[in-house]
């Protein structure tokens, strides 16, 4: 129990926990443990689970277990793919397993939109230095597949890949080869930062684009895209609800076509 109630990056837990007959009790609801290592074994419907967030990589299989709804807490490449305040609307009752997405492609779908929708996103080079993941490794090892993957994280800036792009394409289909993107992985527990530069199609200054953001918090990304124009870091994010916040003070304007973003 003692990692139900304490959190290294977010601290002790604001609530109760307790175990009762080998199961958590968090706040007064108790939540069922299971221990199987493969979730078609589990009778999700029993256990009065209709809806399943799937964190593991073995979405589909769920449903073999009873499961009426699965939503996949990371991007996929058959289910259809949804982004908050972005084309969550599109989403049909009918469709068993979805896909939220990842944290990037959020981000990046967020503010996207509003550029796009506005200014018109002729071609854009994105990339996000990213928190550390559980894949990257405490000191040198073998790596599976890439030998950026085999360094250390905590004595390097590792370079990597992302489908954060190409699932915001999947989002906006609008923006189908105008993206490419790359990553860096750092020593950071929580919160990641997107690097946009965009060749805009109509022109821009640098006040237009603040107002426009600003009036996308009216609309459907209220809550979910926010602004700032303190001078923040990623720590002062780490319990922050939103998909994506919009640093208005790290604006970088070349010319009024050519326009870096930081979110």
């Amino acid at each position: 129990m003692v990692k139900v109630g304490y959190d290294s990056t977010h601290g002790k837990l604001k609530g109760t926990v307790k175990a009762e007959k080998s199961n958590p009790v968090i706040s007064a609801k108790p939540i069922s443990i299971f221990q199987e290592q493969d979730p078609t074994n589990i009778e999700w419907g029993d256990a009065g689970d209709e809806y399943a967030v799937e964190s593991t990589g073995e979405g589909c299989s769920l449903l073999e277990g009873g499961a009426k709804k699965i939503s996949i807490s990371a991007h996929s490449t058959d289910a259809l793919i949804f982004a908050m305040g972005v084309n969550h609307e599109k989403y049909d009752n009918s469709l068993k397993i979805v896909s939220n997405a990842s944290c990037s492609t959020n981000c990046l779908s967020s503010l996207a939109k509003v550029i796009h929708y506005n200014n018109g996103i002729v071609e854009e080079l994105m990339t996000t230095v990213h928190a550390i993941t559980a894949t990257k490794k405490t000191m040198p090892g073998p790596a599976r597949k890439l030998w950026h993957d085999s360094w250390g994280a905590s004595q390097n800036i590792i370079p990597a890949s992302t489908y954060a792009t190409k699932a915001v394409v999947r989002v906006i289909p609008e923006l189908n080869r105008k993206l490419t993107s790359m990553a860096f992985h750092v020593l950071a527990p929580k919160v990641s930062v997107v690097d946009l530069s965009c060749h805009l199609g109509k022109t821009a200054k640098y006040y237009d684009i603040k107002k426009l953001v600003k009036q996308a918090l009216k609309g459907p990304l209220k809550s979910i895209l926010g602004p700032t124009e303190d001078q923040v870091v990623s720590c002062n994010f780490k319990n922050d609800t939103q998909s994506s916040t919009f640093n208005a003070g790290a604006v970088t304007v070349l010319n009024d076509h050519l326009v870096k973003f930081i979110f």
